[in-house]
């Protein structure tokens, strides 16, 4: 795959920066395959839990979240790379909250079928 044309542009930034960027998009990634994983445990291990109708939901949701996410951190993580290679501010991102509010409402659900199931 050839190199982007955007990392012959402007200032080779400090590679400490470089490599803390990776490791953070390595962390997306990270979560990610989580998600995914998440998906694939409610769809197999969680029969008794939920009606198959709603566990092949949360489990699509988790599956389909992991793939979104895994997209969006590598445009997260080209897009800081030109923003420190131009000396511009790094990009805000609204992911994280999505994320963060995602995984909240998937683990409601999950302790509203637990106590239901208990």
């Amino acid at each position: 795959m050839p190199e982007p044309a955007w990392r012959r542009e402007d200032e080779e930034p400090d590679y400490r920066f470089s490599l803390a960027n990776e490791r953070t998009f390595l962390a997306w990634v990270r979560t990610a395959l989580g998600l995914l994983a998440g998906g694939v445990a409610i769809d197999q291990l969680a029969t008794d839990l939920a009606p198959a109708a709603l566990r092949t939901a949360l489990a699509a949701v988790c599956a389909l979240g992991g793939a979104v996410l895994a997209a969006l951190a590598y445009r997260r993580w080209s897009a800081v790379e030109r923003a420190m290679r131009a000396g511009n501010p790094l990009p805000h991102t609204p992911v994280l909250i999505m994320l963060a509010v995602g995984v909240a409402l998937i683990a409601a659900v999950f302790c509203v079928l637990i106590v239901r199931n208990a």
